[in-house]
């Protein structure tokens, strides 16, 4: 028996890692769960899951949720000590890292802290403190398993041969909703149109990542750190079936790739099993399913994002926390219909201009810079993209 925490039980991935935790009551029990605002949802799973622990983010939500729960039938906990709580509890032996943005990362740390597996779906957590978490997972001899398509399927193909034989590693990409439009287009971009991803069913935030490519750019610095491979031998290729969902290119020519039809579970439910598999309730594909399958070099000028996740990788230290942020904010104010979508990146490059990386040897360190990225990014955003940002207080604060 497995016993499992999720951190973001709420969410997309949160949600599908139960459906599969469902289906094998006899291998996982499910410890701890920590979730956001949507209590109703959250409640369901509670009654159906029996967790020990809960975690929401905010006190008056978890007052309300003890009011329609029995009286000691679950301890629930709130804020930012909740989930690190979940994260780091005695029972649970994995930790599924599901939450959304910068606000998985402590809690991420504190279970690997506590010498959890973790089944890692929060990306931002890598960007942000690659160097720092992987360090500590080697001291505490857990392993990191992506639940990422593509970085499960890397790791699928990296079984096949030793990392001094590997010549790349190739991310594939859909290229989301706009591959075909063209360039002088994308500023008419509307929500609704950024929101409907041709092939993936995800939140609304990695959808308009997807849209712009910086989801392909964080799994750039992601593969980074999870493979140890240099971001020069790390190339993102177009493919807009979503069937190859990685490859490894081996030194003696050989491409090793991993396939299946879009569907999350089943890396989720690889990442849950390892090193063993479990059956997926889907149906064996046919023939007709990989009928149609092309590649393409990723365009620079249109998805300019990439080049952006890249240079951060080089300048190194903060910097990529910073482009993280910077990016979380500019989505937030796109979804609100404050920012034209190919603004967008234009505020994470102008945040990352301003900053000066530290080192960012510390967790606090990183999240000192992503709060002034976040002040930053809101700045320009509010001041006017293409202004001199003359007005961020610059000298005192970490970013200086």
């Amino acid at each position: 028996m497995k016993n499992i925490s999720i951190l973001g039980s709420t969410g997309s991935i949160g949600r599908q890692t139960l459906e599969v935790v469902s289906r094998f009551p006899d291998r996982f029990c499910i410890k701890g769960i920590s979730a956001g605002k949507n209590i109703s949802l959250l409640k369901e799973q509670i009654l159906r899951f029996s967790p020990k622990v809960v975690s929401v983010r905010e006190e008056k939500d978890a007052y309300s949720l003890s009011k329609q729960l029995p009286y000691g039938s679950v301890e629930i906990l709130w804020g930012e000590k909740g989930a690190e709580t979940v994260a780091s509890d005695t029972e649970a032996n994995l930790v599924v890292s599901a939450m959304v943005g910068a606000s998985g990362l402590k809690p991420t740390m504190s279970a690997i802290r506590a010498g959890k597996d973790i089944a890692l779906a929060n990306k931002e957590a890598l960007v942000m403190a690659g160097n720092i978490l992987i360090k500590e997972s080697r001291k505490q001899r857990i392993n990191i398993l992506p639940v990422d398509s593509e970085h499960s399927a890397l790791f699928q193909a990296l079984n096949c041969g030793k990392n001094e034989f590997v010549r790349r590693l190739i991310l594939t990409a859909s290229g989301g909703p706009f591959l075909k439009f063209p360039l002088e287009s994308m500023n008419d971009v509307t929500v609704d149109i950024a929101l409907n991803h041709p092939t993936w069913k995800m939140g609304r935030k990695i959808t308009i990542d997807s849209a712009t490519l910086m989801n392909k750019g964080f799994e750039v610095i992601e593969a980074r750190w999870l493979f140890g491979i240099p971001p020069e031998r790390i190339s993102v290729w177009i493919h807009p079936q979503s069937i190859v969902h990685s490859m490894v290119e081996y030194i003696d020519g050989s491409i090793i790739a991993q396939m299946s039809i879009p569907d999350m579970t089943i890396p989720i439910a690889y990442a849950l099993s390892y090193p063993e598999r479990i059956p997926t309730d889907r149906d064996a594909v046919i023939p007709a399913s990989f009928s149609n399958l092309t590649f393409e070099e990723t365009g620079f000028n249109k998805f300019p994002s990439l080049p952006l996740a890249y240079n951060a990788l080089e300048e190194g230290g903060t910097m990529p926390a910073v482009m993280n942020a910077a990016n979380e904010i500019a989505v937030e104010a796109f979804l609100y219909e404050k920012l034209k979508f190919m603004e967008i990146v234009k505020v994470v490059r102008q945040t990352m201009q301003l900053h000066k990386p530290l080192c960012g040897d510390t967790i606090e360190e990183i999240l000192e810079s992503d709060l002034w990225a976040r002040k930053t990014a809101e700045s320009i955003i509010n001041n006017g993209i293409e202004s001199k940002i003359n007005f961020v207080d610059r000298t005192s604060s970490v970013g200086s």
